[in-house]
Parts: structure tokens; C-alpha cells; sequence
């Protein structure tokens, strides 16, 4: 496949950025320009001379631009096999000259999404002609070139200087892959808003899943895996997906599932006191509140410290210089905050391996949306944990009721555990974790390990009794035995939280009604895996 050279480009576009820049350059080298609407607007209040798509079609625009492009002049000119004999002459005979060059970016659907539109708004900013005649020119990349996306605007304008005029056959087969995946991101999205939004529809017959490549990852979860991020078309605001990394190294595979992990615990309490998780292997080893960031990062650390080292680090509330001097002490990967101030900035920036992320916000908890994993041959697909409770919601099923103080570390260790691997143990008290157990095989393991982890604190901190004595603890799902429950009072808890509905609830039940404990039910549970 030779080069092609550039004579005459069709630009319909509806993000303008280097749209000027692109027609100066292209003029220069005597491409005619042909274009629709604001375009062509746009390029003529540049000073550029501009042919409208309606002298090609010798057919008006019309019912608002709807039909415009949708011409065989226009598609014709994309089409044909310019070696091809029957082809040319088709062309001559219907008066349809070439194009070389089609420039197209899409109408905004997403944004208009984004933005709450009504749906009217919506629909007409589903564009047909430009998908059109980026398929018709990405085809017939041979012999034309397609270009979607402004950021390659200096590619192509490389290319012409660098070819006289012209494009090469890789040139255009490149960006023939990135107008097609452009399509079918763009239709996916479409799809995904008419069975989601518009129908109510949560598991439509099929799925369509539109991601963009954020960014090529070193590795993934090992060195022998190839890895890369991609982002979802409707990303959630304070995401992982419009971070502004600081500094620090390059964000692996292992550093943003376990910042994910984190900045979804910390978004629990973005409405909360100053909050911080630290989060290890994407389970929390420590998470706290406190009147200020550097008291609950204290406080945070001292639930694990050993898990901590090399861990990640989410905060609710802007980073400050001290909690970033107390941070700086101990070896860790990556710290997500809202947003950092400039002393807390000066800190990090002496630790020239830790990342330091912004995301301006926090997501949601309470967030709709769905959850995708894959399986062998297939992939699961449901809706993400979104679920909350409140002091209102619980009942409590035992002979004494939790005071004010226990209630308050109930519901605090129960958030917590919501994000804990399952089989999932929590213990609580004022405002911190005490102990976690996590992803153990059976709850009378996570338990034990869990008062393990305080008893190790206690003796670390000099302090007389471990954190579990007087605490709440959580478990994710019921106890089916109250060999579990009976851990946790070994380790001093006084008050139990867990969803209930065991066929032996009456025997667990019994055996904290025996222990002076105080047990309520939220009727949910929290299964991770």
C-alpha cells in the first residue's frame, strides 16, 4: 500500500480544540477544505477558506442538521476502491469526487448524559452521520485517512510535512483502529444508556462496556502479567479514574486496586469526622476517626502497625502537613486525599517513591451502578454493594441493649467490615479498629486472628489491655455457630453486630445473653470476595 496525498478533507467536528490549527495547516498544503455547520463557522472566522458540505451534495442541510452527510457525494467519495476501474467510473458518471481525509469527532453524548439532560437533549445528541462516515473512511482506509481525535492532530500534521502532503498506508491503518474502537465506544455507551437509564433494564440481554485506555501499567498483579488501567465512559466523582498523581513512582497494578480499595472505606465517612484507612493487599488494617487527620491516622496505625508498612493510605479530608510528617515515618505506597496542602506537599516531596494522589472529591457510597468480574469463559455481573444502615435499622435481639457509646462503635465497626474480605471480623472501639480478621476460611479464625492482631498492639504501645476489651464487634454475614461469637468475648468484646438469620440464631442468641453482651441484627450482610 503506497501513500496517499491529501487534496481534500472533510472536517465535521464537535470538540473544536485544534480545530484551527489542523485547517491553517492543511491549507497550507492546498487541501481543499470541505465542512458542515459550526465547523465550518469556526474555520472561516479563522480566515480560511471553506467549502460547505451542501455545495458538494448540490442538497440542502436539513431538519436541523439531522441529514447533511448522509449523501452518496459524501460516502461515495469515502467508498470507492480508487483503483478499481467500475469504481472510477461510477465516480465520473454521478459526479462524485474523492475525499482523502475525514475529521470527525462525535456529538457529546456522554457529556449530555453527564450533565443531567432531559432525555430529548439526549437523543439529539446521539449522532448518526458522524459514525457514518468515520466506518465509511476507516473501510476504506487504503486509500483514506480517518482521524477521531484531536490529540492526534499533530500526528497527522507531522505526517503530511514529513510526506509531502501525503499519509502513509500505517498512518491510516493506525488510525482506522482508533476510529473504529471510537464507534463502537461511542454506540456502546448509547446502548448502555438506553437499557440502564432510559429503560430501567439491569441485566439487558447484552452488554456493552465502553472503557478508554487511561494508562499502560508496569506489570500486573506479578512481573510475568502484562497490565494496563481503563476508565469507564461515566466515571464517579473523586474516583480513581480523574486522579491527579503529585508525584512518586508509577501507580502498578497492585497500588490502584488497593487505593480503589481504600478510597471506597474513606468515602463511608466523607460526610463523617476527620477519617483515615490504611489499606493492605485491598483489606484494611487499620481505620480510625478523630478530631483531627494526624489523631485518626495515629489511631489507624495503631490497630496494625506491621500490616501498615507498604501500605496504602486514604484520608477524607485535605492532607496537612502533619499527618504527612506522621505518614513519612512509616514505609508507605501511596496516600489519597481530596486534595493536599503546600506543606503536606513539601513533606512527601522528600519521599521520592511515594505517590501522592489527589482526587478533589470522594465517591459516593450510596452510588448506584454495577460491579463486572471475570470468570473462566464468561463474566459475572451485579450490581455494587451500595447498601447502608442506620441506628434506626437495627434490632436488637438480646436481653440488654447496647449504650449509646457501643451502638456508635457497632455501627463503625460494621462499615468497616462491609469492605473487609469475607469471612470478615471487626472489632471497635471510640472510633477505631481494634482488630481485623480477614478472609479466613471460617468467622471462629477471623475472630481469633483479629484479638491476635490487638493483643500484638497492646504489647507493642505498653498499653495494659488490649483495644478489645469493651469494643463492638461486626461480622459480615451471621455466625452459623457460636464458637465465633464465643471468640470474640474471649477477646472482650461487649457488644455484637451481624446480620442475623442463622437456623441457630437462638443458640447465638443464648450464648451472648450468657456473656452480658449486647447483640444486634441489621438484616444485611456484607459478603467480599
Amino acid at each position: 500500500m503506497s501513500e496517499v496525498k491529501i487534496e481534500r478533507a472533510l472536517l465535521s467536528v464537535s470538540d473544536k480544540s485544534g480545530l484551527v490549527e489542523l485547517g491553517t495547516a492543511l491549507a497550507a498544503r492546498g487541501v481543499e477544505l470541505v465542512s458542515t455547520g459550526g465547523t465550518a463557522k469556526t474555520l472561516r472566522d479563522a480566515g480560511l477558506s471553506v467549502r460547505d458540505i451542501s455545495d458538494l451534495t448540490e442538497f440542502p442541510e436539513m431538519m436541523d442538521g439531522r441529514v447533511k452527510t448522509l449523501h452518496p457525494r459524501v460516502h461515495g467519495g469515502l467508498l470507492a476502491v480508487r483503483d478499481n476501474p467500475e469504481h472510477a467510473a461510477a465516480m465520473e458518471a454521478h459526479g462524485i469526487g474523492a475525499i482523502d481525509l475525514v475529521v470527525v469527532n462525535l456529538y457529546p453524548f456522554a457529556a449530555t448524559v453527564a450533565k443531567g439532560a432531559e432525555r430529548p437533549e439526549i437523543i439529539e445528541n446521539i449522532d448518526i452521520g458522524g459514525p457514518s462516515m468515520v466506518r465509511s473512511a476507516a473501510k476504506n482506509h487504503a486509500f483514506v485517512t480517518v482521524v477521531t481525535d484531536p490529540a492526534d492532530y499533530d500526528a497527522l500534521t507531522a505526517e503530511i510535512e514529513t510526506s509531502q502532503g501525503a499519509t502513509s498506508f500505517a498512518f491510516r491503518r493506525r488510525m482506522a483502529a482508533k476510529a473504529y474502537a471510537a464507534t463502537a465506544e461511542y454506540d456502546a455507551m448509547i446502548a448502555s444508556w438506553f437499557a440502564l437509564a432510559d429503560q430501567g433494564e439491569m441485566f439487558p440481554e447484552r452488554i456493552t462496556v465502553p472503557f478508554r485506555k487511561g494508562q499502560a501499567l508496569r506489570y500486573g498483579e506479578n512481573p510475568h502479567q502484562k497490565a494496563a488501567l481503563y476508565l469507564p465512559a461515566f466515571a464517579p466523582n473523586g474516583s480513581l479514574a480523574d486522579h491527579e498523581q503529585v508525584q512518586g513512582k508509577e501507580l502498578s497494578f497492585n497500588n490502584l486496586n488497593d487505593a480503589d480499595a481504600a478510597l471506597e472505606l474513606v468515602a463511608e465517612f466523607r460526610d463523617g469526622p476527620p477519617t483515615v484507612v490504611i489499606v493492605k493487599h485491598a483489606n484494611p488494617c487499620g481505620v480510625a476517626t478523630g478530631d483531627t487527620l494526624i489523631e485518626a491516622y495515629k489511631a489507624a496505625l495503631q490497630c496494625d502497625s506491621v500490616s501498615a508498612f507498604g501500605g496504602i493510605i486514604a484520608v477524607n479530608r485535605p492532607l496537612d502537613g502533619p499527618t504527612a510528617e506522621a505518614i513519612s515515618e512509616v514505609f508507605t505506597e501511596v496516600v489519597c486525599a481530596p486534595s493536599a496542602d503546600d506543606a503536606a506537599k513539601a513533606v512527601f516531596a522528600k519521599k521520592k517513591n511515594l505517590r501522592l494522589i489527589l482526587t478533589g472529591d470522594l465517591p459516593d457510597p450510596a452510588r448506584g451502578g454495577m460491579s463486572l468480574r471475570t470468570i473462566a469463559g464468561g463474566a459475572l455481573l451485579q450490581s455494587r454493594d451500595d447498601g447502608l444502615i442506620t441506628a434506626a435499622q437495627l434490632k436488637t435481639v438480646t436481653k440488654r441493649a447496647p449504650t449509646e457509646q457501643e451502638l456508635a462503635d457497632c455501627l463503625f465497626a460494621w462499615t468497616v467490615a462491609k469492605h473487609v474480605k469475607s469471612n470478615a471480623i471487626v472489632y471497635a472501639k471510640d472510633g477505631a479498629t481494634a482488630g481485623i480478621g480477614a478472609g479466613q476460611m471460617n468467622r471462629r479464625d477471623s475472630a481469633r486472628i483479629a484479638a491476635l492482631k490487638a493483643r500484638e498492639a497492646a504489647e507493642t504501645y505498653g498499653w495494659a489491655e488490649p483495644r478489645t476489651q469493651g469494643s463492638a464487634v461486626a461480622s459480615d454475614a451471621f455466625f452459623p455457630f457460636a464458637d465465633g461469637l464465643l471468640a470474640a468475648v474471649e477477646a472482650g468484646a461487649s457488644a455484637v453486630i451481624q446480620p442475623g438469620g442463622s437456623i441457630r440464631d437462638d443458640e447465638v442468641i443464648a450464648t451472648a445473653d450468657e456473656a452480658g453482651l449486647a447483640m444486634v441484627f441489621t438484616g444485611m450482610r456484607h459478603f467480599r470476595h
